[in-house]
């Protein structure tokens, strides 16, 4: 197993507030209380705010996510997530 970059390196790629979308379908690890292990918590395309920046194993960045539709908050990593603010000409978004 490759260990991904360390991504503290770096500031955060999203800012508390920022609008994102989940890229990947995000389950329950065990570490959402009350839900069981496995459990769908987002699915892709679900929109929520970044809440709070966190860090994990002195290498990556967890951002609290909070889904309005659901109400939950979940921590989420970089590469799960994509913003989803309106930018202006400056957009890489594409159809996926």
């Amino acid at each position: 197993m490759q260990r991904d970059e360390i991504e503290l390196n770096d500031p955060p790629v999203f800012e508390i507030g920022e609008k994102v979308r989940v890229k990947k379908l995000i389950k329950n690890d065990g570490t959402f209380p009350g839900r069981e292990i496995g459990e769908v918590l987002a699915k892709i395309g679900d929109v929520g705010y970044v809440a709070s920046i966190g860090t994990f194993l002195q290498a990556y960045y967890i951002y609290a996510v909070h889904f309005l539709d659901t109400g939950y908050i979940i921590g989420c990593r970089k590469r799960e997530l994509e913003s989803a603010e309106e930018k202006s000409h400056e957009s890489h978004a594409t159809d996926e």
